[in-house]
């Protein structure tokens, strides 16, 4: 697993951003692009509600499963809540999004602390490795 901290500043959603992108650098484009906007979605909602205080993302891939998983881990004790905001809200559509876009989403507390983990998962087809030439040929270029 691979986590960083960053601080709860406007400035730090494109990083996490960037941040999710370089680790998932080995799973396919669209994942990584969907991750990526989901991780920003979930920043936000740290940068807007959290008082300022640092926060966590940690991916985990699964490659031989064709899974990868996120976490945002931040100290507010409020859990995300799936709205529906109406068509002229300029706010409330983040977790609508992560709910829509990823195959599992959740959020869960760290016991005795004030810590909670919004995360989510992405199911991806794993890269097909190249097939072994069964003659045991080598390529000729």
């Amino acid at each position: 697993m691979s986590a960083q901290t960053f601080s709860a500043s406007p400035d730090s959603i494109p990083a996490a951003r960037r941040y999710v992108g370089e680790v998932l650098d080995r799973v396919p484009v669209d994942s990584c692009q969907t991750a990526a906007l989901l991780v920003s979605e979930l920043v936000t909602n740290v940068v807007r509600h959290t008082g300022g205080h640092d926060f966590v993302v940690q991916v985990e891939m699964f490659p031989g499963e064709g899974r990868l998983w996120v976490g945002v881990t931040d100290t507010d004790t409020r859990l995300p809540v799936l709205r529906t905001p109406s068509v002229t809200a300029e706010h409330g559509r983040g977790i609508q999004l992560v709910s829509t876009l990823a195959d599992r989403w959740g959020a869960r507390r760290r016991r005795s602390t004030t810590e909670k983990t919004v995360w989510f998962e992405l199911n991806y087809a794993p890269a097909a490795s190249p097939s072994p030439d069964p003659t045991g040929a080598q390529a000729r270029t």
